[in-house]
């Protein structure tokens, strides 16, 4: 009696379900009606998931788990291994790309089986019909859905095999395909399939369980992604990895009768085992990815200047050189392209996830104390100024500036070196010897007139310290400084976005004239490297800070400015941190990890490459501005009349005539005189006090005159 009632009821559905077709058929008022009841189709759906950050080539960085805690990432047809897709539509839907929705041949034969059997023999329902129930899935709001990485929603068989369920997939199938394109179908299709847990999507499926993008893959990664779909939950292979091989296994045979594989590739992909535990989703860059995010939360792809197998591979190397170190100490890497100042790569902490490390902290953005790292900034204002040259002679001896008495690190001294010689060994002494001349006011205003933020004590008025380190920088801003210096001079500002990419006015923030850059450039070349390094590659300098707490190195050549911090986050002493010794050997090897083609910036036309006993006497020894005699001191004091100081000239250079000169002209100081423009000498010293430059080019200008007591004087115009 029960059965007799069963087979019954079996029937008046299954007659029900073939009668369907007159929705699409025969009785369109009907079925307008009913897609109406249904309320709007919106396909927008599988555009709503995970947020996902990717790098300048498009490769996932990290992403990011939607609100509910599902991974759901952004994917295409087009992005997918062709041969999924035909093993997907093999088993799926054999005739999805001739029906326009529904199968009505497959639904009849489905509803015939199971009226006659009793139970399911064969699937009716389509991609597209499918499509219709992820989206009624993913829009319903009474679906509990998962906490967790292991968490899954509860059953819904009853729901989806009813027959107004089946009966709203058809209507809603019919009209999908009346507003997408096969492809669209598909895309939605493979943006929502639920393969178990919280992963929503082939991609996140294919990542989560073979750790790899959809794009290739195996015949048994295919057959095993297209089978978890039908029974996501009892398929997980991490969880049944029987259940999960013979359902795989059943799509090999199909995919074999159906010619996608041939019986080799079958037999071959059947011996494969499933993976039996899901792995963990990209998580590189997580410092930027979350700034980023933060700078743009309505966008789910963004796209990021940075290379991420760089990236990944500065993110291992800051975690080994850290890790060697000892506890609780961190690293931070930034490497810039200098033509554009895109970053390449941008490693925060040598580990985000360590409390220990206090990973959370973008130590890129941290101000610490430089040490010697803005040494080659205040040379570079001497050589500008005409107060010193690479080949000027320096004193290295104790010297006192009224209660400050610097010493060198090892506290021993040189005597007298070449400014070249004294920053390649990174001597003290004549650093706040050449600072004591430029002013550190003057410094001060350089750094921050190039765009650096400073952090100086607000008890104190700046002293001759901030060379030594006596003040707070990021090690963003020192990339961005040492960046100007194989920019000629130029600072650029640092993209990690890369819609913001764009040509850089090389007049927007500058650290040095040209001239100048390059005197400093080929300077730190010739500085030793570390143990094993080789060199004469790239130009580089350390620093460490008072008490071991920071150790810096910052290197360039042509194309890339890479900088590194080693040091402890809550800013503890570390006996033994020395920029050389530890953050130098990362530094190279960094760059090591760029390529082995180094390139080194060409001298500027108008430099002057000599020797000290060559150089007009002026510059041959580093002379003060005191007078030395009761004569000295009688005369007036040394200043340039003309040009003033930020005046802007029109010599015709901006039309195209070269051949005007500029006067100049000098009041004051001890004859003969020596005019340096751009960090180079206008010939020989000259007992009048006026000469003439003619310049080859529209721009800026630095004019500086010595006389024959050492007393200097200097001015910036613009040529036009």
């Amino acid at each position: 009696m029960t059965e007799g009632r069963q087979t019954t009821g079996r029937r008046k559905i299954a007659i029900a379900m073939l009668a369907v077709a007159g929705l699409g058929l025969g009785i369109p008022a009907a079925a307008i009606h009913y897609r109406q009841s249904i309320g709007p189709l919106d396909l927008s759906e599988a555009q709503r998931g995970s947020v996902v950050v990717v790098d300048r080539d498009g490769k996932l960085l990290r992403a990011f788990t939607t609100q509910d805690g599902r991974w759901r990432l952004p994917v295409l047809a087009k992005d997918v291994d062709p041969r999924f897709l035909s093993m997907l539509l093999a088993f799926e839907d054999r005739r999805f790309e001739t029906h326009h929705g529904v199968d009505y041949k497959a639904l009849g034969r489905a509803a015939v089986q199971w009226m006659t059997t009793g139970h399911i023999v064969s699937g009716g329902s389509t991609l597209t019909m499918q499509v219709a129930r992820l989206l009624a899935r993913t829009q319903s709001t009474a679906v509990e859905l998962p906490r967790d990485d292991d968490a899954s929603p509860k059953p819904r068989d009853r729901e989806e095999r009813s027959l107004a369920v089946k009966l709203r997939q058809i209507v809603r199938a019919l009209e999908i395909e009346r507003h997408a394109t096969k492809t669209q179908v598909l895309d939605v299709y493979l943006a929502l399939a639920p393969y178990g847990g919280n992963l929503e999507g082939i991609r996140a499926a294919s990542l989560a369980y073979f750790g790899k993008e959809p794009k290739r893959l195996s015949v048994a990664e295919a057959a095993l992604l297209v089978a978890l779909p039908q029974s996501p939950e009892t398929r997980r292979p991490d969880h049944f990895g029987e259940a999960a091989r013979i359902a795989r296994d059943k799509v090999l045979v199909r995919a074999a009768e159906a010619g996608v594989i041939t019986n080799a590739e079958q037999e071959m992909a059947s011996a494969e085992p499933v993976p039996q535990q899901r792995r963990a989703f990209p998580a590189f860059a997580p410092h930027a990815s979350e700034e980023a995010l933060r700078g743009d939360p309505t966008s789910r792809v963004i796209k990021l200047t940075l290379d991420a197998k760089l990236q990944a591979s500065l993110e291992g190397l800051a975690h080994d050189g850290a890790a060697r170190l000892g506890p609780k100490l961190s690293a931070a890497i930034l490497v810039v392209d200098n033509a554009t100042g895109a970053v390449l790569a941008h490693v925060g902490a040598a580990d985000y996830l360590s409390q220990d490390r206090a990973g959370a902290i973008d130590m890129t953005q941290a101000m610490r104390s430089p040490g010697s790292a803005l040494k080659p900034f205040i040379y570079a204002l001497a050589f500008e100024n005409g107060i010193a040259h690479p080949e000027t002679i320096l004193d290295d001896r104790p010297s006192r500036y009224g209660l400050y008495a610097p010493q060198n690190f090892d506290l021993s001294y040189q005597g007298t070196v070449t400014a070249r010689r004294a920053l390649q060994l990174s001597l003290n002494v004549p650093a706040i010897e050449l600072l004591s001349e430029v002013g550190a006011p003057q410094f001060l205003a350089r750094l921050r007139n190039a765009g650096a933020t400073i952090a100086l004590s607000p008890d104190a008025a700046p002293g001759l310290a901030v060379g030594l380190g006596g003040l707070g920088i990021t090690l963003s801003d020192l990339a961005r400084l040492y960046a100007g210096l194989a920019r000629g001079g130029s600072v650029p500002d640092l993209i990690e976005k890369s819609d913001q990419i764009k040509g850089q006015d090389l007049e927007d923030h500058r650290i040095a004239e040209p001239v100048a850059a390059w005197y400093v450039a080929d300077i730190l070349r010739g500085a030793p490297p570390p143990l094993n390094a080789p060199a004469g590659r790239i130009a580089y300098k350390t620093g460490t800070s008072y008490g071991f707490r920071d150790a810096f190195a910052v290197g360039f050549d042509k194309a890339y400015t890479i900088a590194v911090w080693i040091g402890r986050p809550d800013n503890a002493a570390v006996p033994g941190l020395v920029g050389r010794q530890v953050a130098a050997p990362i530094l190279f090897d960094a760059f090591a990890r760029l390529g082995d083609d180094y390139e080194f910036l060409a001298a500027p036309r108008n430099a002057l490459i000599t020797t000290t006993s060559l150089l007009p006497p002026p510059l041959r020894h580093l002379r003060k501005d005191a007078p030395k005699t009761f004569a000295a001191a009688a005369m007036a004091p040394l200043k340039i009349a003309y040009p003033p100081d930020g005046a802007r000239v029109d010599l015709g250079l901006t039309k195209g005539d070269t051949s005007t000169a500029l006067a100049l002209k000098a009041q004051g100081g001890v004859p003969p005189l020596t005019w340096i423009v751009n960090g180079t000498p206008l010939g020989a010293a000259d007992l009048r006090r006026q000469s003439a430059w003619t310049p080859d080019g529209a721009g800026f200008a630095r004019v500086s005159v010595i006389d024959a007591k050492g007393a200097s004087d200097s001015v910036l115009v613009r040529l036009e």
